[in-house]
């Protein structure tokens, strides 16, 4: 409680009092100090968010809420309203402009990402079975699929002998997840899948990947993802660096559960917990960036 009440005065009065003293000794405003006092990243570009988030000033507030196309003409009200010369801080507005778009582009992000989560798997639709058929034609290139539905699919991990109803949760995004990393890193999507296929220690491969893509969409929708994009994307995050992100994820996991040599598939649950909460405690480094740094095609 005590702590709730020092929070709120801290926030209320003050934040306040205290940025106006710094910035009558220093002539520069909060905002002022993070773009010149933090190179480009989490660091700065958090710390840039707070300070809009936490203004009493409206047009700052609302910059947050802004999409691309208006950003520069946000950042030249922000300038305005806090009277910042150019003169005297000429590389304020860019660095500004590129923390808000890292900001704006983060909340993009996720919209693409949940629209691809609501797209179900449609078997109607050719462009859905080509980049199923596809899945196949990377992970086993010299074995042929018998027919559309068939046992065969539980070679890559899938349960039932049709992979669609596997989708239901992530929908598309957990089929684009699993294409994405076989066609760019396919040697260790393959070596992945040799691992998942163990007879004694092995996983269901496609099963556990779009378990893996739900982890990374829950971790984007809470804001754990921010420092990691914020320090790897200089610009606006797009769907392809949501991609990479689970390919780091999907080739860490298997690292991660052959080192642990688990009984049985019965203790997966378990096990996803724990990594989980490995890679959420990476995630709360500032300077954080979850990268697969292996050949790639792109």
């Amino acid at each position: 409680m005590l702590g709730y009440i020092l929070e709120y005065l801290y926030t209320s009065f003050l934040r306040y009092w205290l940025k106006w003293i710094i910035r009558q000794a220093t002539g520069k405003c909060e905002l002022q100090r993070i773009c010149s006092g933090y190179k480009p990243g989490a660091n700065r570009t958090a710390k840039a968010e707070y300070s809009l988030q936490s203004s009493k000033n409206k047009v700052l507030r609302d910059a947050l809420q802004t999409d691309e196309d208006n950003l520069e003409q946000r950042v030249d009200q922000i300038v305005q309203e806090k009277n910042v010369k150019y003169q005297k801080d000429p590389m304020f507005k860019k660095s500004l402009h590129l923390c808000l778009l890292q900001i704006v582009g983060y909340r993009s992000l996720y919209k693409s990402v949940e629209d691809l989560r609501k797209e179900g798997f449609n078997s109607e639709k050719l462009e859905h079975e080509t980049m199923l058929l596809k899945l196949w034609d990377l992970l086993l290139p010299t074995v042929k699929l018998e027919s559309r539905i068939t046992k065969q699919w539980g070679d890559i991990g899938f349960q039932g002998d049709d992979p669609k109803t596997d989708f239901r949760g992530m929908g598309m995004l957990g089929l684009k997840n699993l294409v994405f990393f076989s066609e760019n890193y396919t040697e260790e999507a393959r070596q992945v899948l040799s691992h998942a296929n163990h007879p004694k220690q092995g996983y269901s491969y496609a099963i556990v990947g779009i378990n893996l893509t739900e982890m990374a969409y829950s971790l984007l929708k809470s804001g754990s993802l921010k420092p990691h994009f914020y320090n790897t994307v200089s610009g606006k995050p797009e769907l392809q660096h949501f991609h990479q992100l689970y390919c780091y994820l999907a080739y860490e996991f298997d690292k991660f559960w052959v080192a642990e040599e688990p009984e049985s598939i019965m203790q997966f649950n378990q096990y996803r917990e724990k990594f989980h909460d490995k890679v959420k405690a990476m995630l709360q480094e500032s300077n954080v960036s979850l990268t697969l740094t292996l050949r790639s095609k792109i």
